[in-house]
């Protein structure tokens, strides 16, 4: 048997009824003060972060190809007006996870009129026809000289420079080829032969694939921006007479809920089978989703059987869950139907709460899209670097320098023979040697900002029903605007409470980040251990960021009532809850399961009256 002490610790003092308490403290001071002052300057670190990356930076970089001099390729009025494609020596490595940083693949690349249709290296070129010359000449770097012996121009260590990529494609029994080819000498006294090029590309490909599917999504967008608003407005209005319905028709609008989302999911099925049964015997329709690949047009999965078989047995594990939990729960369904009812008459005193969460929208769509633009102007903020090269002795050897400048420095007058050419792209100074500290800083930021409008909205609406459920002459002692009350008490009193609990679960947020690079890291290696390890770090990482979540939010809901700093909200939010945990528990999850039915009936009406338009 537990002893009584031993509970105690674990659940706490429960509090005694005060009848003089009257709701939400309106005396009360600022908390959490020194985490206020830290996310105030970290706030204006993030802006300087922005004003600098927005000096450096050059996003039509991310719209525009531009070679390893960062210049545009097909430009108007450049040399380079009439080679409008970009072409890679190396596009194994476009799937290096620089790209994501960088915008730019790690290996040389070159303005080109039109794409090579053949394979063919320096060593064949030099001892092949003129033809292969010519054409070889197409794809050399600006200033090679092609007199020179194949040592004096590529060097033996540079492996992939003097290589093309051309396209693969499969033939007939699974034959990967180049052309009509299946092998190919390297020169470098190896042959490897075009499936061992379409595994090494299978990474590059699935970065062309995706970029090539967000350009097919941003188009989708732009040609059918009206029917998603629209979509999202009816979504809306519909959502509005459910919630009103709600308040005067709680039982009898739940229990329809769950019938027509049983109806509507049975309907899926139905739907599904039938279109399954209807491809049968057409051409194309058995092949599989692994043989088709990443598609950029999404109706070609739509005229496969097995998009369709997957969808029905989808459909069929969710109607049986959702059939097994209402037996098991019906009980509790009729506590949680009553706790709604009151809900939607709270609600229906406070009617600006059904107005908040779009400006908790319009805050988060500031906060992602200062993040986004933030991000591309870091990636691109490349620069041509200039260095002095020469032949003799000189002290200025591998200096930066300034071609436009160059002839009247000092340089140039000790070192007669010295040359101020182009040395790479991207950047020697303070800010690109740490913009990759920029980059975390900004993601950090991001889940900082974005975790703080979060628990501003739910201290506010907190704040709000807490003024309806403590006024006792109901609406009399309801305050005139209880959101724009809450709202005030919040960002005057609680900024810095708000800011730490954000700020714990922004760090866990990126903790998770590192652990989901770091395990695209090791896709590749063998160790099952750390493969292992790694896993379980991930998992404990996951359920550590629920917990801290939901935890969050009861420690809020004090903050809103009570006023104290986020500790000891929080614990005191814990003890309540540990006092009820099983009631709590059920509770939480069955009307989190009803609300999520009334979405699933709302999603499932805008979704198939889609299909009526």
């Amino acid at each position: 048997m537990a002893s009584p002490f031993l509970l105690l610790s674990f659940s706490g003092e429960s509090k005694k009824f005060d009848p003089n308490f009257k709701g939400p403290i309106q005396n009360r001071g600022c908390t959490d003060i020194l985490c206020c002052i830290l996310f105030i300057i970290a706030l204006l670190g993030y802006f300087a972060v922005g004003i600098l990356a927005w000096s450096q930076g050059d996003p039509r970089k991310v719209i525009y190809p531009t070679d390893s001099r960062g210049q545009f390729c097909g430009q108007a009025g450049t040399p380079l007006e009439k080679k409008p494609l970009l072409f890679y020596f190396n596009i194994l490595k476009c799937a290096s996870p620089l790209v994501l940083l960088e915008f730019q693949c790690p290996t040389t690349q070159l303005c080109v009129e039109k794409c090579p249709d053949r394979f063919l290296t320096l060593v064949n070129a030099k001892i092949g026809k003129k033809e292969d010359q010519d054409y070889y000449r197409r794809y050399c770097k600006e200033g090679v000289d092609f007199a020179k012996s194949v040592n004096e121009v590529i060097p033996w260590i540079m492996l992939f420079t003097r290589r093309c990529l051309p396209a693969l494609r499969t033939m007939k029994g699974g034959v990967v080829v180049v052309g009509n080819e299946t092998t190919f000498y390297d020169g470098e006294s190896a042959t490897i032969n075009a499936s061992q090029l379409l595994d090494a590309s299978k990474k590059s490909n699935i970065a062309v694939e995706a970029r090539e599917v967000a350009m097919r999504i941003f188009e989708d967008y732009t040609q059918s921006w009206h029917w998603i608003l629209l979509g999202l407005v009816i979504a809306m209005v519909v959502s509005l007479v459910f919630i009103f319905l709600l308040r005067y028709l709680a039982g009898v609008m739940v229990w329809v809920i769950i019938v027509l989302v049983v109806l509507v999911i049975g309907y899926g099925i139905y739907h599904c089978y039938m279109e399954f049964a209807s491809l049968k015997g057409e051409p194309g329709a058995n092949v599989t989703i692994r043989d088709l690949g990443l598609q950029t047009d999404f109706s070609v999965y739509l005229q496969i059987r097995q998009t369709w078989l997957a969808f029905m047995i989808i459909l069929a594990v969710v109607e049986a869950v959702v059939i097994l939990l209402l037996v098991f729960l019906r009980k509790r369904i009729l506590i949680a139907i009553a706790l709604i009812k009151e809900a939607s008459r709270a609600i229906g005193h406070v009617m600006s709460a059904l107005f908040y969460p779009l400006l908790t929208f319009v805050l988060l769509a500031v906060v992602i899209a200062y993040w986004a633009v933030t991000a591309v102007f870091l990636s691109t903020s490349n620069k041509q670097v200039y260095k002095v090269f020469n032949n003799s002795e000189c002290p200025f050897s591998r200096d930066t320098c300034d071609p436009q400048t160059f002839n009247t420095s000092n340089a140039s007058a000790q070192c007669p023979d010295a040359e101020c050419l182009f040395a790479f792209y991207g950047g020697e100074t303070i800010y690109h040697r740490y913009r990759i500290v920029f980059q975390f800083y900004n993601l950090f930021l991001f889940f900082w900002c974005a975790n703080f409008v979060t628990a501003l909205g739910q201290v506010t609406l907190s704040g709000a029903f807490a003024s309806y459920y403590w006024a006792f002459k109901k609406p009399n002692d309801i305050p005139a605007y209880p959101i724009f009350s809450s709202l005030g008490r919040a960002l005057r009193y609680h900024t810095g409470s708000l800011a730490f609990g954000s700020l714990i679960l922004s760090l866990v947020q990126v903790i998770r980040v590192i652990l989901e690079y770091l395990d695209h890291k090791l896709k590749g290696a063998e160790n099952k251990c750390a493969k292992f390890l790694l896993s379980c770090m991930k998992c404990c990482f996951w359920c550590l960021e629920k917990c801290i979540k939901f935890l969050n939010r009861n420690a809020y809901i004090m903050i809103a009532i009570y006023g104290k700093n986020f500790c000891t909200s929080a614990r005191d939010a814990f003890f309540l809850l540990m006092r009820n945990v099983v009631r709590v528990a059920v509770l939480d999850k069955v009307t989190d399961f009803l609300l999520f039915l009334g979405k699933l009936l709302i999603v499932g009406i805008v979704g198939e009256g889609r299909f009526f338009i």
